[in-house]
């Protein structure tokens, strides 16, 4: 877990960020978007609509789901749109040049697609029919519920690409999408809180740390004794659920 030097080296680069984005904020930044108003604008509806298409497609595979396997894998799905300030924010975070090539080169999460689903079972099973589509490209796969983070995050990051259909032209745009669920989502926003919570003296953020690793541990737990006890309704053929490999 983060130790007190490692807080305030934390707090240092969060105050380093502050300076440059300020510093954007103030002359590069506006400079930057008076240059490329119309293009920002375009990159991010683009963006908002690859975000649409891959939500729908989503959709779709739920409304299968359900009618082959009399079973709803998904139980939310949250989209987002990254906001200015943490586009810039992230640049600033990897050093990154403030231009509209770096954006598109760099920046792959402008566009995100959350799938919370019941069972771990069903993120696989939803990723792997996600990805058969010929229209879908997968760029990179991050699988932290297999090897979750230090921390305990868990979540499967998937960077995609998925075409959009314009007036006068169709235009590939990536989007993120991570696959969770219900317990690691519920992890997953309290430590998000707790990690941009201003001021938390850094005795009270090592306390904190230790309970949610403990806390992602039995979280994990819960998972794998939830996703058993289906199995063995599966077992007894009163519960029919699909089943495919992990080939990520």
């Amino acid at each position: 877990m983060p130790s007190n030097s490692e807080n305030i080296r934390d707090y240092i680069n969060e105050k380093k960020n502050e300076i440059l984005l300020g510093r954007l904020t103030s002359d590069d930044f506006q400079k930057f978007f008076k240059e490329n108003t119309q293009t920002v604008q375009t990159l991010f509806t683009y963006s908002e609509c690859a975000m649409m298409e891959v939500e729908t497609k989503f959709r779709v595979l739920n409304e299968e789901f359900m009618l082959v396997y009399d079973h709803s894998p998904i139980e939310t799905i949250k989209t987002r749109l990254k906001s200015m300030h943490s586009l810039v924010e992230k640049l600033n975070r990897y050093h990154l040049p403030l231009t509209l090539e770096s954006i598109k080169e760099n920046i792959n999460d402008i566009a995100g697609v959350r799938i919370i689903c019941s069972f771990p079972e069903d993120i696989y099973a939803l990723a792997e029919c996600f990805l058969r589509q010929d229209d879908i490209t997968l760029i990179s796969s991050k699988d932290y519920i297999k090897n979750p983070k230090k921390n305990g995050y868990r979540s499967l990051h998937l960077i995609i690409s998925v075409p959009i259909f314009l007036e006068h032209e169709k235009r590939d745009m990536k989007v993120e999408v991570q696959f969770r669920t219900i317990a690691m989502d519920f992890w997953a926003s309290l430590e998000h809180k707790i990690r941009y919570k201003k001021d938390l003296p850094p005795e009270l953020a090592d306390e904190l740390y230790d309970e949610l690793l403990e806390c992602a541990l039995l979280s994990t737990d819960l998972d794998l004794r939830m996703q058993s006890i289906r199995t063995r309704l599966d077992d007894t053929g009163l519960y029919a659920s699909p089943h495919f490999g992990a080939n990520l």
